[in-house]
Parts: C-alpha cells; structure tokens; sequence
C-alpha cells in the first residue's frame, strides 16, 4: 500500500514511467505466451496441411483405387502405405473402405476392423479433413482425404497424421531462441520508455494532470460560453466539436454533413462548396452570417471550423433603415418636386399670368395617385410601402404603376409584416431590374379571405431561362457588389410565402413578373 501511495503520489512522469514498465512486462510476458501457442498452432497445421498433402497423394494413386477392385485388397495397400509412411516421416498412414474397415494400419493386427475415429464426413461429403483426433497410437494431428474411382464416387479414404508429441518437441525447440528475444525487447522497453517519459514531459510543458485537467475545464468554459456557433469538421465531414450556441441556432446536429437537417446552401457552405468570407445562409427563421476556417496542427490540415453569428435582429434593423431611408428618398423627391412648381407658380403669378398658374395648379396636383391608391389600397401600412417605392422609382427613372385589378380591403391582411416584406422585395427587385434605366413596373396587389395575390412585372431584360429557380436561392444576387449581404430579398420572399402555405413564381413576358400567393393566417395558428 504505501508503494501504491507513492507511485499515486509521484509526478506524472514518474507515473508514466512506472506504467510503462508494468505494460512492457506484460506485453513481453503475454508476447512469449501467445508467441508459443500461435507456434504451437502453426506448427499443427503446418503438420495437417503435410498429412493432408499425403493423404490426397495416396488417394489419387492409380495402383490405390484399382486395389480396392481386389478380393484382398490389404495385399497391396498394406505395403504401399509402410513405404509411403517411411518415405514421408509420418506416424501412421490408414487407409479405408466406406464401411470404414482398414485395409492399411501401422498395427497389423488392426487391419480389417473398423476406424477408431468417423470418418463418415468424409465419405458421405466427399471433402478433405484436418484436425486433431484421439486414435490408436494417441493424439494426432492429421489430414483425410476420399478416394474415388474412375467415375468420381466415392470407395474410401486415406488418414495420415503426425503425434502430437511430435509438434510439441519441435515447440520446445524454438524456445531458446525466444527467451533472448524477450530479454532483448525488455531492455529495449525499459529505454523507449524513459524517452517517451521524457518526451511526455516536454509536450506537456511539464503540468501535471490536474493543471492539465483545470485547463480544458476552462477550454470548456470558453467554448460553450461564447454567444458565437462554434462547429469544428474533420476532413471527412464529421463533426467533431459543436458548442451549445451553435446547437440553439441549428436545432438537431447531425453526425456528419450528411446527416445534418440543413439547406443545401447551408451545406455548401459547411462544405466549402461555397467558399468565401461572412456568407450569409437562411435557417428556418434565422440569418446566420458563417465563415469557415482551416485548422492546422504542426503544419497539417486536420479539419475546419465553422462560426455562426445569428444576425437576424440586424438584417430586420437594417431592412427598416433601407425603407426609413427610401421614405425619406421619396419626401425628399416629393420636396424638390413640390419647390420646382411652387417656383413655377410664382413666375406665372409674377408674369400676370393668372389663369395660366390657375391651370398649371390644377394640373399638377396630382394627389390624385395618392387618392386612388389609397381608394385600392385601404391598409395604411400597405399603402404608405407603395406610395413610397413609387417616389423611389420615380427618383430612379421609372415609374411605379398600380394595376387596375389592385384591390386589399382594409383588415383582411390582419398583421402587414410579411405581406410588407414580399410587396417590399419584390418591388425592390424590379427596380433593381431596371438598373436606373427609364421603364415601368406594374403591381397587383389583390386581398380576399383567402389571402394576398402579389404580382410585379417590370419592364427590364427579364430573367434567363436556367436561373427561374436559382433566383430565390439565398446569397444568389446578378447585382454588382456592394457594401452589406446581397441575395436575401427573394430568399426570403420565398420562406415567408412556403411558411404560410403559399408560393412565389417567376416568369418573362416582356420582362420578369413575379407572382406569389401569401394565404391569409388561420385563427389560432
């Protein structure tokens, strides 16, 4: 006990050393033992596949199958198995009918009576067979082979085998050689481990293991206190490390890759499929900005690591800025405009042209859009997104025309975020599609019980055929790069419609027009 006490005691590398020792001892002990037996096996059936070898021989002898023809037919095997024993160094060389009687025996006395082992699965299968049987002579290694007549059935069979005495002499032989091989790799052992002591020592920087387990506690701690995802990948795409903020953004993570219940934009991007800086991917209701590293360890890629910031408080912080912002585009558009008549107004008054400025006023107040589009579109929220994309597009070069099947009652759309995310979008992207140049974008905006039918069409180049579905892949963007993600619009679009049992479509008909159906949300859901 107080030996034990001390080795506990002592200091890691004393600890590894003692281990050490204690496994070469056991290893050389269990490697002489196994060493023995699996001789001792080999050397059976190194002895089998011999006696099996002959037995066959004997069996495909001509003189053996015609014997068997003979009234007497121990006359002639009898002496033909003495030779074939002599000259092979075997034990004994039998030989028998299918009725199992010998005609062949080392024992003479023996010859006409019956085997003292079955051989009955040989005769009846017609296969050779090696093992170890009990017989006459003591235990033995040995080898049966059938011996057939010229038309391949089965008259008898042929039993040659070696003592088992035998096999173990030629163990105790190669033993000598084996306890100075011991020798050899004990002192051996005793000096790889006073190096991989010392070696161990060096990697650890000398800790001992309970500095060593206070640091991964703290490795722990940090890993899984961070607000960031955290996902490390083999280079197979298993997971080997996830944290818990990574879980609370993914939900259910998978072994590897495969098995992961993520888009496969998500997956491309976990997979290097898409590579790149802050790539932006949507995940269930969450943007999650990734980007994925390489790890090396002692100048060797081992893997990757992949952080998820969930950025979708910001996205809605910066999506009410940009319609904050293109509110106040239109006001200022509104504002220039309004100076510009105002401007004009007075140079008609000054000038005493008095009907002329009364008929320019009447003119060019046109609060008529405002009122039928609010006449159409009695939602105020709904109303006020489309007076003011239609100011932006205006500002653009183009002009925002309001269909004239447009009709959303007031109340039917119940709570307007989503139906102002999908307007919003996809008016954004048809005046994107104009890219400054003069043209018009017609909406239709019809509400009922049963929902809200968008439908924008503008007047641009359209969209190519092979990029129907590629649009409303999130991160897809034609747009030239600018600050801040592109490719969520009609990403997200397209959740918004699919979570509320709808869809989103586009076609060309003289340019792209998109339509989505957004159903209306059921009580209580």
């Amino acid at each position: 006990m107080g030996l034990m006490r001390r080795v506990r005691d002592a200091s890691l590398g004393t600890q590894l050393f003692v281990l050490q020792m204690v496994i070469v001892l056991l290893a050389v002990g269990g490697t002489g033992g196994v060493w023995a037996e699996h001789t001792r096996d080999q050397l059976d059936a190194l002895h089998q596949q011999r006696a099996l070898a002959i037995a066959q021989s004997v069996a495909g002898l001509p003189e053996v199958r015609k014997a068997f023809g003979l009234e007497r037919p121990e006359s002639v095997l009898q002496p033909l198995a003495m030779s074939v024993q002599h000259e092979t160094g075997a034990d004994y060389v039998v030989i028998a009918n299918t009725e199992q009687k010998r005609y062949a025996h080392p024992n003479t006395s023996l010859i006409g009576k019956r085997l003292s082992t079955d051989g009955s699965t040989v005769l009846r299968t017609g296969r050779s067979w090696v093992g170890t049987e009990t017989g006459t002579i003591g235990t033995t290694v040995r080898g049966k082979a059938p011996i057939r007549d010229e038309f391949g059935t089965v008259i008898g069979l042929v039993s040659v085998g070696v003592l088992e005495t035998t096999v173990t002499s030629q163990v105790f032989q190669a033993l000598p050689p084996l306890v100075w091989t011991a020798l050899a790799v004990l002192l051996a052992g005793l000096a790889l481990a006073a190096l991989i002591t010392a070696r161990v020592r060096r990697q650890t920087f000398g800790l001992e293991p309970r500095e060593i387990a206070a640091l991964l506690e703290q490795r722990e701690g940090v890993l899984h206190g961070v607000k960031e995802g955290v996902l490390a990948l083999d280079l197979e795409g298993r997971v080997t490390l996830v944290n818990d903020a990574a879980r609370e953004l993914l939900g259910d993570v998978g072994a590897d890759l495969t098995r992961m219940p993520v888009s496969e934009r998500m997956r491309d991007v976990l997979g290097g499929a898409d590579p790149g800086e802050d790539r932006i991917v949507l995940h269930g209701d969450r943007v999650l900005v990734l980007n994925r590293t390489p790890v090396w360890v002692r100048g060797r890629h081992r893997g990757w690591v992949v952080t998820l910031r969930d950025r979708t408080e910001l996205i809605r912080l910066a999506r009410e800025l940009d319609d904050a912002s293109s509110a106040t585009d239109a006001l200022r558009a509104q504002a220039h405009e309004f100076a510009n008549r105002m401007h004009t107004v007075v140079g008609l008054l000054e000038l005493g042209e008095h009907e002329a400025a009364i008929g320019f006023i009447t003119r060019t107040t046109h609060g008529a859009y405002a009122t039928d589009l609010r006449e159409r579109i009695q939602d105020p929220t709904l109303a006020a997104l489309l007076l003011a994309k239609s100011a932006e597009a205006a500002e653009r070069g183009a002009e925002l025309v309001l269909a004239e099947d447009s009709s959303v009652p007031e109340g039917l759309i119940g709570d307007p975020r989503d139906a102002v995310l999908v307007v919003g979008n996809l008016v954004a992207n048809a005046i994107d599609a104009l890219d400054g140049a003069q043209g018009t974008i017609e909406v239709s905006v019809q509400a009922d019980a049963g929902g809200l039918r968008v439908r924008v069409g503008d007047s641009g180049p359209g969209i190519a055929p092979d990029l129907v579905e590629e649009v409303f892949r999130e991160g897809f963007t034609t747009k030239a790069a600018k600050a801040g993600p592109r490719g969520l619009g009609l990403a997200l679009t397209r959740q918004v419609c699919l979570r509320r049992g709808g869809w989103v479509r586009v076609r060309n008909a003289g340019g792209a027009v998109f339509t989505a159906l957004l159903p209306a949300v059921k009580a209580g859901s």
